[in-house]
């Protein structure tokens, strides 16, 4: 059994210099392949279950996936809820054997998400859950604006909530497809100079991979959220198998054709993350 906490994973991180891989899930074969992927590279994971999946699958059963798969790999495994906007929200996925909840106040005003996110995180702890924040906004490639963190009001946040992990707005984009951007590293130091909180990157795919790695080994920065990088992946790897054979109509071993490249897709993401 290696189902454990956000906390046990992102304070050695913290303190060793490197960052820890939030993949963000979708079904079974993505979540299958991400835990062998860390297997191989012997490194930790937090498996993620954001909106969007939790629209297809409900919590519980989740809850019993990410179970399942911890329980039979060597390396610590996180079963994470990624943007709960509600308290049931949250108190679902504690309910359902979750091991971190990560509640999004973010584009709430300042003491309402400080309030908000204090209680989820009492809620959590109590439980012996871990709970990650969120302050400045974190937009869409081709939708909703981000909001840059403050740095005095991050201090304040992490301050007043007592969360484990705080998820920053630094440049970072949701949903963005290439690797053009950059994180803007003069405002995560002055984060990180008055903070003490392990630090977390939402929209992690359009980061540059080199400044992963520094950030990884060099900074704050213990988490770095990616999905739409292996969403892409995965999608390819399913176009390609669909197409190699037009009469063949068994999803199962369509989608089994799948697991190999969304493997290798995944342990090249932990690499970076790695220590020296």
């Amino acid at each position: 059994m290696t189902l454990v906490t956000l906390s046990d994973v992102l304070q050695p991180a913290l303190k060793r210099g490197y960052a820890v891989a939030g993949l963000v899930t979708l079904g079974w074969e993505d979540m299958r392949a991400y835990v062998a992927a860390a297997e191989a590279e012997n490194v930790p994971v937090i498996l993620q279950a954001g909106p969007s999946c939790r629209e297809h699958t409900p919590l519980p059963v989740l809850g019993k996936m990410f179970t399942y798969l911890a329980e039979n790999v060597s390396v610590p495994v996180v079963a994470h809820l990624d943007h709960g906007y509600t308290l049931q929200d949250c108190k679902i996925a504690i309910e359902s054997g979750f091991t971190s909840v990560m509640f999004d106040g973010s584009q709430k005003a300042l003491a309402q998400n400080i309030d908000e996110t204090a209680e989820i995180a009492q809620m959590a702890h109590a439980a012996g859950v871990s709970c990650e924040g969120e302050i400045g906004f974190v937009g869409y490639a081709g939708g909703a604006n981000s909001a840059g963190t403050d740095p005095d009001e991050a201090a304040q946040f992490a301050k007043e909530t007592g969360v484990d992990a705080m998820a920053i707005s630094v440049g970072n984009v949701h949903l963005q497809q290439d690797k053009e951007g950059g994180l803007d590293e003069v405002r995560i130091r002055a984060i990180e100079a008055i903070t003490e909180v392990p630090l977390v990157i939402h929209g992690g795919s359009g980061v540059p991979v080199a400044q992963r790695e520094a950030l990884a080994r060099g900074s704050s920065i213990c988490k770095f959220n990616i999905g739409t990088e292996l969403r892409m992946a995965f999608g390819q790897a399913l176009k390609e198998a669909a197409a190699a054979d037009p009469d063949r109509f068994d999803r199962v071993q369509i989608l089994k054709e799948t697991h190999d490249p969304v493997v290798a897709a995944a342990r090249r993401v932990l690499r970076a993350f790695k220590s020296v």
